[in-house]
């Protein structure tokens, strides 16, 4: 048997940890002195709390730890519990991985000292001839689906001059998940429908827009100054918004030279 102080030696593990294991059940001593209350551990005990301290860094909870060890010795319910927190760590890493980029894209901007201003302006986009995809696609960054269908669908169009590609946002408020999207792009000559692609003239509108040069980060601050100009100059809302992508993934693989024109139809 071993004294508190000599297991906690040998296991690495404080004696005030060692005490706090036995306080909620996770690791109790073999034995306790009635007369001194002094703690004894057997040394087969050694590898119970190994093993606690190696799960323990791999990131479950203590209440996690006290479950997972009477399935220590059960290979499969071992497996599903690692296998669980690989994935809960992954999704961790993928978030971590997402707020270091919006630190170092906000640290770039800051060293270049970019001129965030936005110049609005009221224009007229003409009527015009369009290959349309509408979907409800998971989520906002997954707008690339209604692209990947046109191409697929429709392997032989002719773009127009000037092409205008853009993504119309259906919705009447920000959703998390299921959001409806048209996409759109002008096209030359009359086509038959397919599946999912539908040719159709898009009326005359009306919009208050904005150039954005530069990386998407950026589409936040334009729409908060193109409403705040509208709503400065007298003039309302009237549609969905939507952005006009004249410069985009399909032409560049450098963020920094996308254009993108941000357009909300007004009255």
């Amino acid at each position: 048997m071993l004294k508190i102080g000599e297991f906690s030696k040998l296991s690495r593990v404080s004696i005030r940890m060692l005490r706090h294991y036995d306080d909620i059940g996770l690791l109790k001593p073999a034995e306790i002195d009635e007369f001194t209350g002094y703690r004894y551990y057997r040394e087969d005990q050694l590898f119970v709390i190994g093993r606690i301290t190696s799960l323990k860094d791999m990131g479950f909870a203590l209440a996690d730890i006290t479950k997972i060890l009477d399935s220590y010795d059960d290979k499969e319910k071992m497996d599903a519990f690692l296998s669980e927190r690989q994935k809960e760590l992954m999704k961790i890493s993928q978030e971590t991985e997402y707020k270091l980029m919006l630190l170092d894209t906000a640290r770039k901007r800051l060293r270049k000292e970019q001129n965030m201003s936005y110049d609005v302006t009221v224009k007229t986009i003409p009527e015009r001839y369009a290959a349309t995809v509408q979907m409800v696609v998971p989520h906002y960054e997954d707008e690339g689906m209604l692209w990947g269908t046109m191409r697929a669908e429709c392997k032989t169009l002719t773009p127009a001059e000037p092409c205008l590609a853009a993504a119309e946002f259906l919705d009447d408020e920000f959703k998390e998940e299921n959001v409806e999207i048209i996409a759109w792009m002008t096209v030359k000559g009359s086509h038959s429908d397919t599946e999912h692609v539908k040719f159709k003239t898009l009326p005359a509108v009306k919009v208050a827009s904005c150039i954005v040069k530069g990386s998407y980060d950026q589409i936040g601050e334009a729409y908060a100054t193109v409403v705040s100009w509208i709503k400065a100059n007298g003039y309302k809302m009237n549609g969905h918004m939507f952005n006009i992508y004249h410069v985009s993934p399909a032409q560049t693989q450098n963020p920094d030279e996308y254009v993108t024109e941000v357009c909300f139809p007004v009255e």
